[in-house]
């Protein structure tokens, strides 16, 4: 546990008693996962998640190299290292039965899904420049973390998280217990955190729209070729429209 020692016995209560099914003054469950119960309190700003076992492997390779929450809180800072905005980790210890738990402060902002569903659904004036600088942005983001070798296993619209500023966005990736790190970054990872991010309709995310973030993002991996970037693009696309076609939401891997 970490963090000012009163306030990490609270929240280590608060841990017991969300993990017990009970829900503390000010805390709210978040719809999620079934592997994972989240929960999030608006005064304070901050999410809690429990990571629970799910099978004996995982439980012994816990105790080897540290559980999920651990891995989450590691991801988080080696991302921050090289300049990727992630939760600020503030407690985190084991729960009964061998889980842990992590508590986080919120990113600030909106995630990309409602930025493009909500905030910026008008194409007119201002906020279709504002639509166009947040595609932008989100492609060099991405592409970013690419060229650093990180692979998130679940980079849905739903996991990045924007805030306006000025005069651009600055972004927060959240949930980084799955990604992992890999130089160079294989091609079907790049695919399957391709197709993630394209999983919103055409109504949300138009082919125009697609390219724009798409631009951004091959900007930052030049060591693809024209061949490569085009066949990524192609068959991210194509692959997001089969598994929403087909009623699949892309779960992580």
């Amino acid at each position: 546990m970490t963090g000012d020692d009163e306030e990490t016995e609270t929240l280590r209560d608060c841990a017991l008693k969300l993990a017990a099914g009970e829900l503390p003054e000010g805390w709210e469950i978040v719809p999620g996962s079934p592997l994972s119960r989240v929960a999030f309190n608006a005064r304070l700003q901050i999410y809690f998640k429990e990571f629970s076992v799910r099978s004996p492997l995982e439980r012994l390779r816990a105790r080897l190299l540290g559980g999920r929450a651990s891995l989450a809180r590691k991801r988080n800072e080696e991302l921050r290292f090289v300049g990727i905005e992630t939760p600020e980790s503030i407690a985190w210890g084991p729960l009964p039965g061998g889980g842990e738990y992590l508590f986080m402060r919120a990113a600030v902002g909106q995630d990309i899904a409602t930025w493009l569903k909500t905030a910026l659904s008008d194409r007119a004036g201002d906020a279709l420049a504002s639509r166009r600088q947040l595609l932008a942005g989100l492609g060099v983001f991405v592409g970013r973390l690419h060229a650093t070798g990180f692979i998130p296993g679940d980079l849905r619209p739903t996991n990045i998280v924007a805030e306006r500023l000025e005069d651009r966005f600055r972004f927060t990736l959240i949930n980084n217990e799955n990604t992992v790190k890999k130089l160079p970054p294989p091609g079907r990872s790049l695919l399957n955190n391709l197709i993630q991010l394209n999983l919103l309709p055409s109504s949300a995310l138009t082919r125009t729209d697609r390219m724009r973030f798409f631009v951004g993002w091959r900007r930052q991996l030049r060591e693809l070729s024209p061949i490569e970037a085009k066949v990524l693009a192609a068959e991210a696309y194509l692959g997001a429209a089969r598994q929403m076609a087909g009623g699949i939401i892309g779960a992580p891997r």
